[in-house]
Protein backbone atom coordinates (compact mmCIF):
# COMPACT_ATOMS: atom_id res chain seq x y z
CA UNK A 1 0.00 0.00 0.00
CA UNK A 2 1.17 3.49 -0.76
CA UNK A 3 1.58 5.76 2.23
CA UNK A 4 2.10 9.53 2.27
CA UNK A 5 5.75 10.55 2.79
CA UNK A 6 4.85 13.85 4.45
CA UNK A 7 1.95 14.93 6.60
CA UNK A 8 -0.65 17.00 4.71
CA UNK A 9 -0.86 20.46 6.21
CA UNK A 10 -4.19 21.86 7.34
CA UNK A 11 -3.98 24.55 4.65
CA UNK A 12 -3.55 21.96 1.88
CA UNK A 13 -6.34 19.83 3.32
CA UNK A 14 -8.76 22.76 3.62
CA UNK A 15 -7.92 24.01 0.12
CA UNK A 16 -8.72 20.58 -1.27
CA UNK A 17 -12.05 20.52 0.58
CA UNK A 18 -13.04 24.10 -0.28
CA UNK A 19 -15.80 23.06 -2.70
CA UNK A 20 -17.45 20.68 -0.21
CA UNK A 21 -20.16 22.75 1.46
CA UNK A 22 -23.90 23.28 1.66
CA UNK A 23 -25.41 25.45 -1.04
CA UNK A 24 -27.71 28.31 -0.10
CA UNK A 25 -31.31 27.82 -1.17
CA UNK A 26 -32.54 30.22 -3.86
CA UNK A 27 -35.18 32.31 -2.12
CA UNK A 28 -37.17 35.14 -3.67
CA UNK A 29 -40.00 37.35 -2.46
CA UNK A 30 -43.54 36.44 -3.40
CA UNK A 31 -45.12 38.93 -5.82
CA UNK A 32 -48.45 38.69 -4.03
CA UNK A 33 -47.64 38.78 -0.29
CA UNK A 34 -43.92 39.83 -0.28
CA UNK A 35 -42.87 36.87 1.91
CA UNK A 36 -39.82 34.70 1.20
CA UNK A 37 -40.43 31.53 -0.80
CA UNK A 38 -38.36 29.03 -2.76
CA UNK A 39 -37.90 29.65 -6.48
CA UNK A 40 -40.29 27.94 -8.91
CA UNK A 41 -42.58 26.77 -6.11
CA UNK A 42 -45.98 27.74 -4.75
CA UNK A 43 -45.87 30.34 -1.97
CA UNK A 44 -46.65 28.52 1.31
CA UNK A 45 -48.30 31.58 2.89
CA UNK A 46 -50.70 32.72 0.16
CA UNK A 47 -50.81 29.82 -2.35
CA UNK A 48 -49.90 31.90 -5.42
CA UNK A 49 -47.62 30.78 -8.26
CA UNK A 50 -47.01 32.92 -11.37
CA UNK A 51 -49.74 35.38 -10.30
CA UNK A 52 -52.42 32.68 -10.09
CA UNK A 53 -54.04 31.00 -7.09
CA UNK A 54 -52.87 27.40 -7.21
CA UNK A 55 -53.47 26.22 -3.63
CA UNK A 56 -56.23 27.38 -1.34
CA UNK A 57 -54.78 28.34 2.05
CA UNK A 58 -56.56 28.49 5.39
CA UNK A 59 -57.15 32.04 6.64
CA UNK A 60 -55.96 32.50 10.23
Amino acid sequence: MANPKKRTSSRKRNTRRSHIRLKAMGTVTCTNCQELKLRHRVCPSCGFYKDQVVVETAID
